[in-house]
């Protein structure tokens, strides 16, 4: 008996439908099984989030800049693809909090703002004496009675009080995920500090416990590399490698998906152009409620409850070198929502990433869009760079016109709320009963980040082949 071909839809052709569609690939090759499958994207470029920018020798990087390289998936499939010797980590340098006009280092040894030496967090004028007080209060403090989910703000201000929050907390968290902290699920975003509190009680003392210990540098040695990795290429041009990793007509681009049906042994794919497709099986790497639309005719999937798109954008400013002048050694500086500026963060990208700026040159990145005040976005590129510039002459010497400027605008998706892991765990059990053979996967799902963008789609390809091979008839 011949083995039936399998085809496989995937919608989506941001960084979780590319590695779906690399995976699937390379697994049913080893396999030996029979397979053909379609990437439709309804833009015309793949890399959803991740793009990049290169003009007059700049390497600029309009949406994500980086990854966590302790979160290996990314490096493991960068090297795969060939591109390792790509590979370039962050220059470590000292990050700043504003406050009141000022630049103020985060203290030495506080993780995630959690503070885990005494002296530097003592003498921080980032905290009044009263707030220090407070944080200290975490030492003795009973831990949580219950595993339940709970705010990330609600959480570290039981643990350490508003202004930790406010002042260096807040700040560092919001530059990763949207929206209001005090919405945003502990247990979906960093389950790591609700085991240390279950474990440890102290928050204080179990970071103190955990972290590793550093040699000192000699004098005169280079600095450790940073936690970050990036691409001297852009990382973009992972997105554009898996594309040429895959056969000709594979990705379909300008494509949008409208609905499906089912079919007796699959489904129907009718696109948003009135042409339809049957394929055997289905994976949504779109945002939530874009899927919700595509299946909404089968299964009432609930949307992510009280949850708004955060709106934001990213503004690149180029410059001379001798345009930009930075009295402090560093990589940039956040900025806590109460400040009253339009910037959230600002990269001096230079310093920080050297192989995306030619010699003599200097580029800055700036981040608008703070919770409570997206109407910023909605203005013109030229208004949204003469506040970001009025906010940096501020804290900094910086010409008022740059060489030139870059605004890109992004949705940032839904933050995963209390109950987000609840909430996923319902909706996965819904498509399973409903539409068997169909996946949702992706960022607003189980995690934003690339590497973690990458981790869904191989283990979403490992049920979707699970599924396959057990299917009566395949």
């Amino acid at each position: 008996m011949t083995e039936k071909q399998l085809h496989v839809t995937i919608v989506g052709g941001g960084m979780t439908g590319l590695t779906a569609a690399y995976y699937l690939q390379k697994w049913t090759r080893e396999k030996g099984m029979s397979v053909r499958y379609t990437l439709l994207e309804a833009s015309d470029r793949t890399g959803g989030k991740v793009q990049t920018w290169k003009h007059e020798g700049f390497t600029i990087e309009l949406g994500a800049d980086s990854f966590l390289e302790r979160k290996t998936s990314a490096t493991e499939l960068i090297k795969e693809v060939g591109l390792g010797d790509r590979l370039v980590n962050n220059n470590a340098g000292q990050a700043y909090i504003l406050h009141k006009n000022s630049l103020y280092t985060i203290p030495e040894g506080a993780v995630m703002g959690v503070p885990t030496k005494l002296m530097p967090f003592a003498k921080t004028p980032l905290i009044s004496p009263i707030g220090k007080l407070r944080a200290a209060a975490d030492l003795i403090l009973p831990g949580a009675r219950s595993g339940e989910d709970e705010s990330v703000g609600n959480f570290f201000r039981r643990r350490l009080g508003d202004e930790v929050i406010e002042n260096v907390i807040e700040p560092l968290i919001s530059g990763v995920y949207g929206g209001n902290i005090d919405k945003l699920s502990l247990l979906a975003t960093f389950p790591q500090y609700a085991q240390m509190e279950e474990k440890h009680r102290s928050l204080i003392m179990a970071m103190r416990n955990s972290r590793p210990t550093q040699s000192k540098q000699p004098e005169g040695q280079q600095k450790a590399k940073g936690m970050f990795v990036s691409l001297t290429s852009g990382l973009q041009s992972l997105a554009d490698r898996l594309e040429e990793s895959l056969p000709a007509g594979a990705v379909r681009k300008n494509t949008g998906v409208k609905r499906l049906k089912k079919r007796p042994d699959g489904y129907s794919v009718e696109l948003d152009n009135g042409e339809s497709f049957d394929t055997d099986a289905i994976i949504l790497a779109i945002p939530h409620h874009l899927a919700m639309e595509i299946v909404k005719d089968h299964v009432d999937i609930p949307p992510i409850s009280g949850a708004k798109p955060t709106i934001m954008a990213t503004v690149a400013l180029a410059y001379p070198e001798q345009g930009i002048r930075i009295d402090k050694e560093g990589t940039g500086f956040l900025v806590p929502r109460k400040e009253k500026y339009t910037i959230t963060a600002c990269t001096w990208t230079q310093r920080k990433w050297p192989h995306t700026t030619p010699k003599g040159k200097a580029l800055v990145r700036c981040y608008v869009g703070k919770p409570g005040a997206e109407e910023i976005v909605d203005r013109s590129d030229e208004e949204i760079v003469d506040a970001v510039v009025r906010d940096l002459q501020k804290v900094m010497q910086i010409d008022q016109r740059p060489e030139f400027y870059k605004v890109t605008r992004w949705n940032r998706g839904l933050p995963y709320l209390v109950g987000h892991k609840q909430w996923l765990k319902g909706t996965t059990a819904k498509m399973k009963e409903h539409l068997p053979g169909v996946w949702l996967t992706g960022g607003s799902y189980g995690g934003v980040g690339v590497p973690d963008c990458i981790d869904q789609a191989k283990e979403t390809v490992q049920e979707l082949l699970q599924y396959w091979t057990q299917k009566p008839g395949s």
